[in-house]
């Protein structure tokens, strides 16, 4: 495996929880804040950060129920995490105006977020996410979700991180044997057995009872007062949720008054291990003070 730059850990209080912020590069250097995914934790941003000019202090938290971050074991309730953003932006950036670059759930948390405090933030970055498919079965969704909740989730487990470097590979074949190796290990957790998992709680693969409705993720995102970056991946969920319906794709588009758009070919829905340069770059040309 590739030697890549050392991130460091941090531990803090996020509203009754212990919180794992990773942190690259100097402290006094300005602030950028990534956001992992869905099923993600902070380590999916290293390849990114080593295209990067090293003029930031990358600041990227493990979501509650992620990482090294505190487990629920039970249930998550999704706005929860914007109040956790909230928190963590003040510890850091007091009320200093920040940069947000928020991969697929971490960019719905950073639009929404950015939709409800326009002030706080100065630049915002979505990297493949324009919204989910709207649901209208809530009794479904309720039924399927009281369903669900009577029996303990699990995650595929593993033998060695090897084993569960070539899974990540099977799943990715644009991903790098190294940073499969690298992902292996830093997003991942020990079970008492010895198995080796993602680093996710499991409850977070119990859907939400309550259905999406993309008609609030719009009316959010007309709120925005930052200019916004939507990159595109050539085979990512944008593509595959709206590549065929261009009425539905230009209407949540035209939500956004300052949007900038740019495509990432040959890449998937992770972008940042497919092509985490052609990323940088966008990052550097979008991103003040670059």
């Amino acid at each position: 495996m590739l030697k890549y730059s050392e991130s460091r850990l941090e531990q803090i209080t996020v509203r009754g929880l212990r919180y794992a912020i990773r942190h690259w590069g100097e402290t006094d250097a300005p602030m950028l804040f990534f956001l992992h995914g869905w099923m993600d934790s902070s380590a999916t941003f290293q390849f990114v950060v080593e295209a990067l000019l090293p003029s930031w202090h990358i600041i990227a938290p493990d979501w509650r129920g992620y990482g090294e971050s505190e487990w629920l074991s039970r249930p998550y309730y999704f706005p929860d995490y914007y109040a956790d953003l909230d928190v963590i932006l003040e510890h850091y950036a007091g009320d200093k105006p920040v940069s947000l670059v928020g991969h697929s759930m971490g960019a719905n948390i950073a639009g929404i977020y950015a939709s409800a405090r326009p002030e706080r933030v100065t630049r915002l970055v979505m990297l493949d996410f324009l919204g989910l498919k709207p649901e209208i079965d809530a009794p479904g969704a309720l039924d399927k979700w009281l369903t669900a909740i009577r029996t303990e989730p699990k995650l595929r487990a593993y033998r060695d991180y090897a084993a569960l470097a070539q899974r990540l590979i099977a799943v990715n074949p644009r991903l790098h044997p190294d940073r499969a190796a690298f992902l292996s290990r830093f997003a991942s957790r020990i079970m008492p057995d010895g198995l080796v998992t993602m680093a996710c709680d499991p409850w977070h693969k119990v859907s939400s009872p309550i259905p999406y409705r993309v008609e609030d993720a719009k009316a959010c995102w007309r709120k925005i007062a930052a200019p916004v970056l939507l990159v595109i991946a050539e085979q990512g969920f944008v593509q595959q949720r709206l590549g065929n319906d261009p009425e539905e794709y230009r209407s949540r588009l035209e939500c956004f008054t300052k949007l900038n758009i740019a495509n990432i070919a040959n890449s998937g829905h992770n972008l940042q291990h497919d092509q985490p340069e052609q990323l940088a770059l966008l990052l550097e040309e979008f991103l003040p003070g670059t």
